[in-house]
């Protein structure tokens, strides 16, 4: 997908303040033991065609209002992850600006989470 340079100035500028993984990164982090949240910030239409088994859902048009909820623990670690990666690093940014402690962007998104063959619900 294309994306207007207006946007894309302003993902570009989040992850200056973020962190990303790859999905290799990502393996590596469940291959350890690691046992992240992982969230997906796409649309309730993206979600609903299929997402990342045991993902928790807060699209990036409420995540700010309700993560709190769904997250109350500002030290969990979570793994965002959208359609590509520009998304959830804009929730990142936000969701560190409201005190979470250890989110992570992953770089590559729903794309690269199916490609690499790992685990999905519809």
């Amino acid at each position: 997908m294309a994306h207007s340079p207006a946007f894309l100035q302003i993902v570009n500028d989040a992850k200056t303040r973020i962190e990303e993984i790859d999905i290799n990164g990502y393996k590596k982090m469940l291959a350890a033991g690691e046992k992240p949240v992982l969230v997906d910030t796409r649309e309730e239409s993206e979600w609903a065609a299929g997402h990342a088994k045991g993902a928790v859902h807060l699209s990036k048009g409420v995540i700010e209002r309700d993560v709190e909820t769904k997250i109350p623990d500002k030290n969990t670690k979570m793994v965002l992850y959208c359609g590509g990666g520009f998304r959830s690093a804009l929730a990142a940014d936000n969701l560190q600006k409201m005190g979470y402690t250890s989110v992570i962007s992953l770089d590559g998104g729903w794309r690269a989470y199916t490609q690499a063959g790992l685990p999905v619900e519809r």
